[in-house]
């Protein structure tokens, strides 16, 4: 009950806490009302709103486009479909779906629980990843437990039925046995542990939209990020206009400028140029929305068209030279064209017009993210390897891999990534840098990486990370990023500070050690209840412990030092593999110990010592209680301050123990008797045998050296 009381009340805090995250990272729409557009939240749109789409958008209700601008969907949430579909002015949209790429907008038809809008980000989550380490070692580990539960339940039963025992002493009898077998508590434990850190994680702004998140960043080895806001600031800045021999400075600034200012499709790279080149725009005759995919777009202006794309799509001449060597500076170069080509019937997938003929160069400059460099470096340290996958130039990309000190091969351009995922895992371990590759080249780099045992976490903000990040074991995105990028992923760093990271995973493997440590406590419980029902509860002796005596021991030497050591600091090595063979190196001997001492010091008590049943039961009890605060001190101590911590706890712990037993109340509750000196000598000379056992059978046992064995010293 203790133990439920302070779930629920820490669930409760860090619930509060995640709302008000959430509420900053929550879908919202741009809906147009008396004429002017503004931001509004999902649930206050109605039926016959006008909502406006931009790239990265999520649609947040059903509706009918009434207008569609090279407009593409990505509907795999709702159809299973990857590929983006084009959608065209009259055509139904629904709530679920995102724009890749283009603009649109479209009047709603359904809202609320009429469309999918409040499905979608639960389906999304809960369809894409699996268990993290600790919570599929945790089932495998029930499985065991209920496995075992049935066929020794069916023979205490028939040995119970055998002897004609009263169903009045046989029902708590079968209950103090079987239900022992339970680690009840250890999931409960596990879950407030999550909250709780959830709640840490919320305070340094970092939402955890799946609470095995913070488990899972404990167990990333291998970190893909993408490099424009992750590694740099998702803004980004004109440095220089390179004018093409002949051609007019000015009159190229406010041409770039008219550009970016009459583009329907809004971007980094457009809003930087309209900051710079302040021109007014007008509305295009035709155009070719921005996609990753073709890495250009496209505007027919008053009969003229132009064109803004990557270089290497482009014959530069004289100007070529000099966008190698901007983009060897980890620059970003765009080249600016002139074309006679109809925009209107141009297949962009097939790259520009081919008479494009280039006018300028425009060099665009990305500030790193100021924690970046210590957020790799903390990474680097931790053994976690990093590769940076970004749609920009290979030579761009490794020059900011350089500048925040990610070492690696040569750059691999992912138009070239071999088909195989065994070669392409190879390629991909070779270099940490992968650039020029295309949204679901990214969702095949971290396919190829799971595939060969790695636990893998995408880090991005775009709408092409979005492959990737649901590909990923543990997907982040970043708060400045698109809806769908924060719809899909597993944590939303809802300041958009990379920085944050390294005290997260600092967080998560707190957890992981700490859990990982009293899930053996859990099991010594599971393991003692298998050697008390093998040893006398198949005889016709009494058993030796009721269903309260069980709960009395459990409360004082794992319900309460477990909670507060989960939560405590911690040091040390972490393990997501080998959970189980290592929990049973401890339980499977502790238990046993356990269960021994308290069996012969029942026996003792009830056959030599003639003692009444309910003092040899008291005496087991006490057996049970001292055992398991030795075994909290064989487990925890390590070092002189945490040392000094754990022997009070266990002192305090067992002396509420002896007042549990001193006090008539609570005496009369438990059905235990006053702890006289008789009761107590057997049960210092039981709890003796049982520590002299553990000592005799490993050094894990003793007190500091156990904890030093855990840590691999």
């Amino acid at each position: 009950m203790l133990n439920s009381g302070i779930g629920i009340y820490q669930e409760v805090r860090a619930k509060n806490a995640l709302d008000r995250l959430a509420a900053l990272v929550a879908p919202s729409a741009t809906v147009v009302r008396d004429g002017r557009p503004r931001r509004a939240p999902v649930e206050e749109l109605v039926v016959d709103d006008l909502v406006q789409l931009q790239s990265g958008d999520q649609v947040v209700a059903d509706g009918t486009l009434v207008a569609a601008e090279g407009l593409s969907l990505d509907e795999s949430i709702l159809t299973g479909e990857s590929d983006s579909i084009r959608r065209a002015k009259s055509e139904e949209v629904r709530s679920g779906s995102f724009a890749v790429e283009g603009t649109g907008s479209y009047i709603v038809t359904a809202v609320g629980d009429d469309s999918y809008a409040s499905r979608i980000a639960g389906e999304a989550r809960a369809f894409r990843h699996p268990r993290s380490p600790l919570e599929a070692s945790l089932n495998n580990l029930l499985f065991v437990l209920v496995g075992l539960i049935v066929p020794l339940g069916a023979l205490l039963g028939y040995a119970l039925y055998n002897r004609k025992t009263p169903i009045s002493e046989a029902v708590p009898t079968t209950v103090a046995a079987v239900v022992t077998l339970v680690p009840e508590g250890l999931i409960l434990l596990t879950s407030l542990t999550f909250a709780v850190a959830a709640l840490r994680m919320a305070q340094r702004g970092a939402l955890a939209q799946q609470l095995n998140a913070i488990e899972s960043l404990a167990s990333v080895d291998i970190v893909c990020l993408d490099k424009t806001g992750t590694l740099t600031e998702p803004s980004l800045r004109v440095l220089e206009l390179m004018p093409a021999d002949g051609a007019d400075p000015d009159e190229l600034g406010r041409t770039l400028g008219r550009f970016a200012a009459s583009a329907t499709s809004a971007n980094a790279t457009l809003g930087a140029i309209r900051e710079r080149y302040q021109s007014p725009g007008s509305t295009p005759r035709a155009e070719v929305p921005f996609s990753s995919r073709w890495r250009w777009s496209g505007l027919e202006l008053d009969g003229d068209g132009y064109v803004l794309g990557a270089p290497e799509l482009f014959d530069l001449g004289t100007l070529e030279e000099r966008a190698e060597i901007e983009a060897r500076q980890g620059r970003r170069v765009l080249a600016f064209a002139h074309t006679g080509a109809a925009m209107a019937e141009i297949d962009p997938e097939q790259g520009p017009p081919p008479d494009a003929q280039p006018l300028a160069l425009v060099v665009l400059a990305e500030q790193l993210r100021p924690q970046a460099r210590d957020t790799v470096e903390f990474f680097r340290g931790q053994g976690v390897d990093l590769k940076v996958i970004s749609g920009d130039r290979p030579e761009t990309v490794a020059a900011i891999a350089r500048d925040v000190g990610i070492p690696g091969g040569d750059p691999v351009d992912g138009d070239s990534l071999p088909e195989s995922s065994d070669a392409l895992r190879r390629a991909v371990l070779a270099s940490a840098v992968v650039g020029r590759i295309s949204p679901q080249g990214k969702r095949r780099v971290i396919d190829a990486l799971r595939a060969g045992g790695r636990y893998v976490a995408m880090v991005g903000d775009g709408v092409n990370d979005v492959p990737a990040l649901k590909a990923a074991r543990l997907a982040i995105a970043q708060g400045t990023g698109t809806q769908m990028a924060k719809s899909v992923s597993d944590l939303v760093l809802v300041q958009g500070d990379f920085g944050v990271v390294p005290p997260m995973v600092g967080e998560g493997r707190k957890v992981l050690r700490n859990l990982q440590r009293v899930a053996k406590l859990f099991v010594t419980k599971s393991v003692f209840a298998v050697v008390l029902i093998i040893s006398i509860g198949l005889t016709d002796i009494e058993y030796p412990l009721l269903p309260r005596h069980l709960s009395l021991a459990a409360a004082v030497t794992i319900g309460l030092p477990a909670f507060f050591l989960a939560l405590a600091p911690s040091t040390g090595p972490y393990r997501t593999e080998g959970f189980l063979r290592e929990v049973s190196r401890f339980a499977v001997p502790a238990g046993t110990a356990a269960g021994l001492s308290v069996v012969a010091s029942y026996l003792f008590a009830l056959e030599v010592a003639n003692m009444p049943l309910v003092e040899a039961r008291t005496v087991a009890t006490t057996v049970l209680v001292f055992v398991g605060l030795y075994l909290i001190l064989a487990l925890e101590v390590s070092g002189r301050v945490r040392g000094t911590a754990v022997s009070t706890l266990c002192f305090v712990l067992a002396l509420l123990y002896l007042l549990a037993l001193a006090a008539p109340p609570t005496r009369h509750f438990f059905d235990v008797a006053a702890p006289g000196p008789g009761i107590l000598m057997i049960s210092i000379v039981g709890t003796a045998f049982a520590i002299g056992s553990l000592w005799l059978t490993d050094d894990r046992f003793v007190p500091g050296r156990g904890a030093a064995i855990a840590a691999g010293e």
